[in-house]
């Protein structure tokens, strides 16, 4: 079965065709760097890394670009805001940025370009959109001429005539057309500039990504991603100037849709945002890892601690089920297989959920089924080897595409279970003691904490309320 995504340009599924038979470029718009990420900019992170891993775990080879917007009007005003320099605040919360993503497993792109390393690319790149007569210079200044090309507005399906300037668009007298942006930005006073053939300034805020995601992956390339908010100005100016300078530009582009609260969108120019580093104070990355892919990728989500804390139960079912096949290992034994149907059968519906638009939520449903059968099959009595052995495989190549079933001990929530574990061993100790004061004490203790503990035929073990 052959990979269906929805491509925003044409509103509709459309079979995955590469430019490069088993390669996959992929462009993701990564954050401006001025303040931490919040819940509403991690998700595209998540999303777009699922989809690497997908394709990584599927055996293509995949080259991932994700850019920092080191430069912008924003930045300038932060450093203004705390008496620093627009390049140490973009470096404070770059690494903030890694810092903050770790928890969630979100691997490093291959490349994470920053604008201030590609002036050159930028200026060359402007400076074709000139000679092909779809910008012009005003004073210092380079705009794009959007009415110079007929194509603009197919990627939004925005008619043109019905276009209001887009976000950090400055409207001034100086253009020839409201809706035309800046390429290049003339330097202020104080401000942080460059040499250009047209005098020191800056680059607009979308040419750097055309910039950048050429550079790298080539003029034309497979999938350019991001947050749906950005779709307009942004990917559709994008996509312009780029095709102005006589590229072809990305295949196919996908979208994530919106975090709310109480259905309004998560922004911070909203002032009704939380930022992922509060939140995993609160919640381990995997579980907001789970959170974010329990939904399909364009669908919005209501964002509360209670759907976190149920997102939490639910991943800990999975791992429940997880840890039963690793007890399994220590009592198995040789006999002919049993599971191996069920096996087969929730890979192929893990393949399919995936192969239709990354559609995580299915293939979260399809982890849940296998776990009751799984569950069940350990119920009934002695597993035999070869099916605990698979079923564990299994779950390591779910893991290996969504990146939160196994625990990892760096994270906080497998520190957690090792605790409990060990907490677990000394009640055990305790109660092969006939200590039942501790033992109880302990029991008693942990549920007060939300923690039962079972005690079976194959020993104690823990589990959330």
């Amino acid at each position: 079965m052959s990979i269906r995504l929805y491509n925003t340009k044409h509103a509709c599924k459309e079979e995955f065709m590469p430019l490069q038979p088993g390669k996959v470029g992929i462009y993701c718009c990564g954050p401006t760097t001025y303040n931490y990420i919040h819940l509403g900019n991690a998700r595209p992170l998540v999303v777009f890394d699922t989809i690497r891993r997908y394709f990584l775990w599927q055996g293509w080879n995949v080259t991932y670009v994700q850019n920092f917007t080191d430069v912008d009007d924003k930045i300038i005003h932060r450093a203004s805001e705390e008496d620093s320099d627009p390049k140490s605040i973009a470096e404070k919360y770059i690494a903030a940025y890694f810092e903050d993503t770790a928890p969630l497993n979100i691997m490093k792109a291959d490349v994470h370009p920053k604008v201030t390393e590609h002036i050159a690319d930028i200026i060359d790149l402007v400076e074709k959109i000139i000679a092909n007569n779809h910008a012009y210079v005003v004073d210092g200044d380079v705009y794009f001429e959007v009415r110079s090309l007929p194509s603009y507005g197919e990627l939004s399906g925005r008619d043109i005539d019905d276009l209001r300037s887009g976000a950090r668009v400055d409207v001034g007298d100086i253009k020839r057309d409201p809706l035309d942006f800046a390429l290049w930005k003339k330097a202020k006073a104080g401000e942080i500039c460059w040499d250009s053939p047209w005098g020191k300034g800056r680059p607009g805020w979308h040419i750097e990504c055309s910039a950048m995601s050429c550079k790298y992956l080539g003029g034309a390339f497979d999938i350019h991603g991001g947050g749906a908010d950005l779709i307009f100005p942004h990917h559709e100016n994008e996509t312009a100037q780029s095709k102005a300078a006589g590229y072809p530009f990305a295949q196919y582009w996908l979208h994530n849709g919106f975090i709310t609260i109480n259905e309004e969108k998560m922004s911070k120019s909203l002032g009704n945002f939380f930022l992922l580093r509060d939140i995993l104070d609160k919640f381990p990355g995997d579980v907001v890892r789970y959170y974010l892919l329990a939904t399909h990728y364009r669908s919005p989500i209501d964002f509360s601690d209670d759907k976190l804390a149920s997102a939490a139960k639910s991943l800990e079912r999975i791992r429940n089920s997880y840890t039963l096949l690793q007890e399994a290992q220590k009592r198995a034994v040789a006999g002919e297989p049993q599971l191996g149907e069920a096996i087969a059968k929730a890979r192929e519906a893990f393949i399919a959920a995936m192969d239709d638009d990354f559609n995580t939520a299915l293939a979260i449903s399809v982890i849940f089924d296998f776990c009751h059968e799984s569950n069940s099959y350990l119920a009934e009595g002695q597993p035999a080897a070869v099916d605990v052995a698979a079923a564990l495989a299994l779950f390591a190549d779910f893991d290996a595409v969504l990146g939160m079933i196994i625990p990892r001990k760096k994270d906080s929530a497998g520190l957690e279970e090792a605790l409990l574990d060990l907490i677990l061993e000394i009640r055990g100790a305790a109660r092969d003691k006939k200590d039942w004061a501790t033992a109880d004490a302990i029991r008693d203790g942990l549920k007060d904490l939300g923690i039962a503990i079972e005690d079976t035929a194959n020993g104690a073990r823990w589990k959330r309320l």
